[in-house]
């Protein structure tokens, strides 16, 4: 009876310790789960304030409490049936592996490199999937103002083809409100439309424009070079973003495809696996 006891004390001290031990850093409690301060992400943000960092403990404090209350409502009234939740949580383990496993692969045998070739191939077997959603523009212009006294010579300078006078309006840039002189490149009419809201005035844009106007806030100076409209085949430039995204999309899949057909292969020439 002294031994019996004996070990019911010692079980009682051993117990009161451990729960001790688990208290004794912790800075919240639900039931048996501890919170410690190390538990608590630091701030990214290390220019906030002293009050910031107290609110977003707080709140960090408050949401892992509302959890686990939930989780032990949940424990207590929801019934596991037939280990359904076991079975999701392990199907949800086995494909977080094998994923995990397929990207490390991926990443190491992809071939990312994307040719001109490759681009062109894609976007000519695929045109037709590629219709504009908006109408889109390439153009040049220049906005400044119109006390400038060289107003002439700055229109002959844009309207010009040569290299040397496009350097020169880009060396006298600080003199415009706004410009742009690259044409090649493809933009959506809206957003231009907002930066140059004349625009609105002219109806029915077209390939070759030329536009010029003069108001006491300034001169507008256009140059339209090419016009797309909306269901238009979109231009292989601005799709050449989305085609890369796409290549890359089908070389996976057909990279996953072989990694999943020669470790079957595989299995099967060294009798790890068979169909009866």
């Amino acid at each position: 009876m002294k031994y019996f006891t004996f070990y019911i004390v010692l079980i009682s001290i051993l117990l009161s310790c451990n729960k001790q031990d688990k208290s004794e850093n912790a800075i919240a409690r639900v039931y048996d789960q501890y919170l410690y301060e190390e538990d608590i992400p630091e701030k990214s943000n290390k220019n906030l304030t002293k009050e910031d960092s107290i609110l977003l403990r707080n709140n960090f404090i408050n949401a892992w409490a509302t959890e686990q209350l939930l989780l032990n409502k949940a424990k207590i009234n929801i019934e596991d049936e037939n280990d359904e939740i076991k079975k999701l949580v392990d199907n949800y383990r086995k494909e977080l592996l094998i994923d995990k496993y397929k990207q490390a692969v991926i990443q190491q045998d992809l071939d990312t490199v994307i040719t001109e070739v490759d681009i062109n191939k894609y976007y000519e077997n695929n045109k037709s999937i590629y219709k504009l959603n908006e109408d889109l523009i390439q153009l040049k212009y220049i906005h400044f103002n119109s006390e400038l006294k060289d107003k002439k010579k700055i229109l002959n300078l844009f309207k010009s083809n040569d290299k040397n006078d496009v350097n020169e309006l880009i060396n006298r840039e600080f003199e415009f409100y706004s410009f742009n002189f690259n044409d090649s490149i493809w933009v959506s009419y809206k957003s231009v439309e907002k930066k140059l809201p004349i625009l609105k005035e002219v109806n029915n844009l077209k390939k070759n424009q030329f536009i010029q106007k003069e108001y006491s806030l300034g001169v507008y100076l256009i140059a339209v070079k090419n016009v797309l409209n909306r269901n238009d085949i979109a231009p292989q430039s601005y799709v050449t973003p989305l085609i890369k995204q796409m290549i890359l999309h089908k070389r996976k899949l057909e990279l996953t495809k072989k990694i999943e057909q020669t470790l079957v292969n595989d299995a099967i020439n060294k009798k790890q696996f068979e169909q009866y």
